[in-house]
């Protein structure tokens, strides 16, 4: 397709833009992702400049019609950008009047490219959050669908990676279903700020033209207008706070990967990655390495990043737009497609992996992880807690010396350390008991468990969030 590569602002300038710096200042290479939105909105305002009596209503359809092609131009791959106009809004203006002549040149009326970006860029940040939150929500999904049929399976829980107390694989599955749940809450939140119109801002004092905001807002879905000009062409806290919720979520997602790769190594043999998700030693061949899982936890540093990288972007700039919002984009893009990659492979492997329910048994009933409940039971006898668990440490030093579990320790034994134990009591001490007996809310029992897992499927069936109606 034929394009002017004449500057729209050359008019100012008696020389034309050094190479160097052509190269330097363009941004179409990573920011042409743009033009879906960039179209979007720049049909709602040539409606708006027609609605405003700029345009004729020949002239505003010519516009609309225009752009549409064009899109469909970008679409099939058809168009070519050209790095001399700098960015995709340059770019497509060239393109459409390539396409419809003269009255192309009368889209921009009352525009700037600063309230025309800070519009592209929050169509295109809600767009990313509502896919986000759909995939996070599949994954949750999943979470509890595995939770609900390892609701009696039991394990041991950690602290500080020591044996502790006995749990259900089930419960451990609902915790990472509950870091998502925050982190959908969070793009929700982050959502209902981005979902705010800047367009007729202008550059920054707003629009010279009596454009009505309230209908563009409408035309496009917006929720709000920024209210104010300055802060609407230069504020990124939408894009920050996208980044900020990303990198929480991918702190999540590599805690969760951390754990199946603890799991899946032989020291631990609990859970037995599927094969199209590893992959192999060059010189080992016996390894099956998690690959796939150690690449989420290492992609975590590189969300976290960008997300400081936008802070110390924005940190000592001025009102009201300077060019150093250009070097906004590619870390919220990143951050998105990196997040949604993550999302991703994680669920698909969380869906495939088969755990290893007998060897996860052993483990729960190993580490004396039933000493709290021996503690418990003495406290239930009449124990002050303190001494009752002064007594279980006795016996757990005791047992470990036999080198046998608590339950297998004769009342004779013990009874040393405290009278109040009997035969009943040292036999109750067993992983099944321990997670039946914590039945709370929020607990680990089945029962608990499968209630949860009841709660979070009604919580999932409101489904992700959804993209705002648009006329």
């Amino acid at each position: 397709m034929p394009q002017s590569t004449a500057k729209p602002w050359a008019g100012r300038f008696a020389r034309a833009t050094d190479s160097q710096v052509e190269t330097f200042t363009a941004s179409v290479h990573f920011d042409g992702r743009l033009y879906p939105y960039d179209i979007q909105g720049s049909q709602a305002h040539a409606r708006g400049l027609h609605r405003a009596g700029v345009l004729s209503e020949e002239e505003c359809e010519t516009l609309v019609k225009g752009l549409a092609q064009v899109r469909a131009r970008i679409d099939s791959g058809e168009a070519e950008w050209d790095a001399s106009l700098e960015d995709v809004h340059m770019n497509i203006e060239a393109m459409l009047v390539a396409e419809v002549g003269e009255v192309g040149k009368k889209l921009h009326t009352g525009r700037s490219r600063n309230d025309q970006v800070a519009t592209d860029l929050r169509l295109y940040a809600r767009a990313a959050q509502a896919q986000l939150d759909a995939e996070a929500h599949a994954l949750q999904s999943v979470l509890v669908e595995r939770a609900q049929a390892e609701a009696e399976t039991l394990m041991v829980g950690f602290t500080h990676l020591q044996t502790a107390q006995p749990i259900t694989l089930g419960h451990h599955l609902l915790a990472w279903y509950e870091m998502l749940r925050r982190d959908r809450q969070r793009l929700a939140d982050a959502f209902r700020r981005t979902n705010t119109l800047p367009l007729g801002a202008a550059a920054l004092a707003g629009s010279g033209y009596p454009v009505d905001r309230q209908y563009l807002a409408e035309l496009l879905g917006f929720d709000a207008l920024c209210d104010n000009s300055l802060d609407a062409v230069s504020d990124r806290d939408f894009a920050i706070e996208t980044c900020a919720v990303l990198s929480l979520l991918m702190v999540h997602l590599s805690r969760m990967a951390e754990e199946i790769i603890l799991w899946a190594s032989p020291a631990f043999g609990w859970v037995d990655l599927p094969d199209e998700y590893c992959t192999g030693s060059s010189l080992m061949p016996q390894k099956k390495n998690p690959d796939v899982l150690e690449l989420i936890r290492g992609k975590s540093a590189r969300v976290g990043g960008h997300l400081h990288a936008l802070l110390m972007l924005m940190k000592a700039q001025p009102m009201a737009y300077n060019r150093d919002n250009q070097e906004d984009k590619e870390p919220l893009f990143d951050s998105v497609d990196t997040t949604l990659a993550c999302l991703s492979v994680l669920r698909a492997v969380v869906q495939a992996m088969e755990f290893d329910r007998e060897r996860l048994r052993e483990a729960a009933a190993g580490g004396y992880s039933t000493a709290t409940d021996l503690a418990d039971a003495l406290v239930a006898r009449g124990v002050a807690f303190r001494d009752a668990h002064h007594i279980t440490g006795q016996i757990v030093a005791h047992a470990a010396k036999q080198g046998v579990t608590l339950d297998a320790l004769k009342p004779e034994e013990v009874q040393q350390f405290s009278p109040a134990i009997d035969a009943g009591l040292l036999e109750s001490l067993t992983p099944e008991r321990s997670v039946a007996a914590r039945g709370l809310h929020g607990g680990t029992a089945p029962d608990a468990v499968r209630a949860r897992a009841a709660q979070a499927r009604e919580e999932l069936a409101a489904g992700p969030l959804a993209m705002p109606e648009q006329p």
